[in-house]
């Protein structure tokens, strides 16, 4: 332990989020003795807040450009999502608009205190901040004399939470990475890990510690009554077996499993690593059935978890969808939200201050189904049954997913007297011969012939319109992290890797197959088809089917095309949109980009010059 001053600022971790009771009663920007920091409960957890607010929330993180979707999902030609395009990931060390880049959109480092996301820490410095105050944490433990053990225990399970939360957010955009586990003081000297599997086992026991320190629920505890109501964003026990078991699967994934090396099969996962991931789930899916958890059960109390939320209140919390286990604080600012609920809608509707993300045809004509439950591909094979998918007809018979999270072009928007005639339908037509409706076209209106509205509010049929139904002002909107569909979709994932779709974990009583269908009967489609589940490769591009579009929208796909090993295959990389004419006589699919993706170059983030050039131990990521 060192005897050192440190600097403690007033408005710290959660207070933004829930107005909680204030933790550190001094002046902002005092100084006092490491001794007094660890002195009381109070004063500990004060230390501890500023971790929260170092957790970035990807959606309302960047600036108002809501630049967060960097997969196969969407399409937009500026801001990183157009260096991801072009293979250009170094971009990431000077972007401004995204969560990813070295300073604010302000050119700063951030500030952890700030009311808005935007301007506080990004992706690297938030996360090498936070592993470092967490290791300061365990580094005094002993300081902790005033606590109880209750507090002890419960300070102490955040800085193991944080510690490897915080190496995860860095391992899952620049890979393998070492796991840091003291204050350093001078130079460093930490060897880069050989494999990812390596650092991953070595952060799973950071998130075993948090589980047996933790509680379920703060509301529960002596400590929790000074924000008793206002505890959502703590960390708690299922939090912690959730994003261990998310580490585990990471690791078990087939980019991490063969190691940035030739020869890499999608199929092909760590079965040890997927068997303790699939264990880490149970945990969670036990909370759940003891009701500490509860999934959405049909598509109106999904709203609930994606966006009917009242103003400035945390998301996924209602009884009938209580699905949040945990995110970062996200932004007081109402423009941030706005702008993030609004992503997917063009200017001329939504009128937020955010240029829009276009849904691309390629995602949605591959993932979002057919109301029969199958893939576009596998209803026209006729291999299973009847075939609902017509060509000359794309948006009837789909999966109800479809309607409930895309507008299509003619879709009613809102009907209302004062919505202007041209935003009360869906124009999104293009002939691509220079006619094409009001909501399609370039600037800031489609550019796919789709527009999403996962978290866009609606209340009885009528979408909001900033002139003639303005609503959206009343919505909170999603936190993005993790929730409890996430652990359904990485649960069924993981067993399958290990014993396959039918047999259950030795955890919870439950299969993959059962755990997908779950999700379905919510939807209103059939289970899986008996001959996809009988075989373990289309039933495992059924798995990745169902969390493309469970999870749509929601800033995964980048991350899950790259650790599947996939995102340098045509399928992923050819960015399409839809051409048709006003009157339907035809539908044409045509090429917005080919992303340039090496394997495995473009798989990792690279690390900014100076900080592979310290030591000969860290190199650089592959082809940089």
């Amino acid at each position: 332990m060192k005897n050192f001053k440190i600097k403690i600022v007033l408005l710290l971790g959660l207070l933004f989020a829930f107005s909680c009771e204030e933790y550190l009663d001094i002046a902002p920007e005092a100084e006092i003795d490491i001794t007094d920091v660890f002195a009381t409960f109070r004063t500990s957890q004060g230390f501890v807040e500023e971790m929260y607010n170092l957790v970035v929330e990807y959606g309302t993180s960047g600036h108002s450009f809501q630049d967060y979707t960097f997969g196969d999902d969407t399409f937009r030609t500026g801001q990183f999502s157009g260096a991801v395009d072009r293979g250009q990931l170094n971009n990431w060390v000077t972007q401004r608009f995204a969560y990813f880049g070295k300073n604010t959109h302000q050119n700063r480092p951030g500030d952890s205190n700030n009311n808005q996301a935007r301007r506080r820490p990004r992706i690297w410095r938030g996360s090498m901040t936070g592993i470092r105050k967490a290791n300061i944490v365990l580094a005094n433990q002993d300081l902790m004399e005033g606590l109880s053990t209750e507090e002890k225990n419960v300070i102490l399970g955040q800085a193991y939470f944080f510690r490897a939360f915080f190496h995860n957010e860095i391992m899952k955009f620049w890979g393998r990475f070492p796991h840091i586990t003291e204050v350093f003081e001078g130079a460093i000297t930490i060897q880069r890990p050989e494999t990812y599997k390596e650092v991953a086992l070595s952060v799973n026991e950071d998130y075993k510690k948090a589980i047996e320190l933790l509680p379920v629920n703060w509301d529960n505890e002596t400590y929790g009554q000074a924000t008793l109501g206002n505890n959502a964003g703590r960390v708690t026990k299922g939090a912690a077996y959730a994003f261990q078991g998310k580490n585990l699967l990471w690791a078990a994934s087939p980019l991490m499993f063969f190691n940035n090396q030739p020869g890499i099969d999608t199929y092909t996962y760590d079965t040890e690593l997927a068997s303790m991931a699939a264990e880490a789930f149970a945990e969670v899916l036990k909370l759940a059935q003891a009701g500490e958890y509860s999934l959405a059960q049909n598509m109106e109390d999904y709203k609930k978890v994606l966006w009917e939320v009242p103003r400035n209140r945390w998301p996924g919390l209602a009884p009938e969808a209580r699905e949040l286990i945990f995110a970062g604080s996200g932004g007081s600012s109402v423009g941030q939200t706005i702008a993030f609920m609004a992503a997917g809608i063009p200017r001329p509707i939504g009128q937020s201050a955010s240029g829009n993300d276009a849904a691309t045809h390629n995602f949605i004509y591959n993932n979002f189904g057919m109301a029969n439950g199958l893939s576009i591909e596998d209803d026209l094979s006729g291999a299973y049954g009847p075939t609902l998918y017509d060509p000359t007809k794309p948006f009837d018979n789909r999966d109800p997913r479809f309607d409930a999270w895309i507008f299509s072009d003619r879709d009613v928007i809102s009907t209302r007297g004062g919505v202007q005639p041209q935003n009360r339908v869906a124009q999104l037509w293009d002939d691509g011969s220079g006619n094409s409706g009001s909501h399609r076209g370039a600037g800031n209106v489609s550019r796919t012939g789709y527009m999403f509205k996962k978290f866009y509010p609606e209340i009885n049929g009528q979408y909001h319109v900033q002139r003639g139904n303005n609503i959206i002002r009343r919505f909170t909107g999603m936190r993005i992290h993790m929730r409890l569909t996430d652990v359904y979709l990485m649960y069924a994932e993981a067993l399958h890797v290990a014993k396959g779709a039918t047999t259950p974990s030795n955890g919870f009583a439950l299969t993959a197959e059962q755990a997908i269908n779950t999700l379905r009967d919510r939807a209103g489609i059939p289970n899986v088809h008996p001959a996809i589940v009988a075989d373990n490769i289309k039933f495992m591009d059924e798995l990745r089917r169902e969390r493309a579009v469970e999870l749509s929208y929601e800033a995964h796909r980048w991350m899950d095309i790259r650790r599947w090993g996939v995102a340098h295959e045509d399928k992923y990389k050819m960015k399409t949109g839809l051409n048709f004419d006003k009157d339907w006589t035809f539908f044409e699919e045509f090429l917005l980009v080919e992303r340039v993706c090496e394997y495995p170059k473009h798989y990792w983030l690279p690390f900014e010059a100076n900080q592979t050039q310290f030591y000969e131990g860290f190199p650089q990521n592959p082809g940089w």
